[in-house]
């Protein structure tokens, strides 16, 4: 079984990058298993946790959550023209103490989403940035940037757009491939 973590840039228990990640979630074929893998509970990165042996008990079931995984998804939403703090925060946790990365060489995906027309592009790129640092190999294409997510899901949180469920499938299949050729 492949373990996919999907990391969402958003604390909003109904927040459209949580409902993308449950649509695409399903989206995987056999034998791939994706997960969310929460992120709101991680102190602010502070280098001095990691110097003194004083580590959280969150860092540390982060870092061996992330160990488990074979690939990571990202879900975000933009804030600013950049990655919410949130997701950044659980990109440094993860990537100290210095050359202990739970990154290094993991397959990665980035959606980001927006109510708006500009679809998140900072975002993404932004992202894209620290997963090339984190030693990451990332889905170049298709780019998914989800516009207009507002309108995008029924009442029950279901994607209500065949030809967006079609380009997410297709995005997962780039991602599976991806994989494959990292897998060991």
């Amino acid at each position: 079984m492949v373990k996919i973590g999907i990391l969402i840039g958003s604390l909003r228990k109904e927040s459209f990058s949580r409902k993308l990640a449950e649509n695409v979630s399903a989206l995987f074929p056999e034998g791939y298993e994706a997960e969310i893998v929460e992120i709101g509970n991680l102190p602010l990165y502070n280098q001095d946790f990691d110097d003194y042996n004083n580590v959280p008990a969150e860092y540390t079931a982060f870092r061996n959550k992330i160990k488990e995984i074979d690939a990571v998804l990202f879900i975000t939403p933009e804030y600013n023209r950049s990655v919410p703090a949130v997701l950044k925060n659980a990109l440094d946790v993860g990537s100290r103490p210095y050359g202990k990365s739970v990154w290094d060489g993991k397959p990665a995906a980035v959606i980001s989403q927006s109510p708006g027309n500009l679809s998140a592009f900072g975002a993404n790129h932004h992202l894209r940035q620290s997963l090339v640092v984190l030693n990451m190999p990332t889905v170049q294409q298709p780019e998914a940037y989800i516009a207009n997510v507002a309108t995008l899901f029924d009442e029950n949180g279901k994607i209500n757009k065949q030809d967006t469920i079609q380009f997410l499938q297709s995005f997962v299949d780039a991602f599976v491939d991806l994989i494959k050729k990292y897998q060991s």
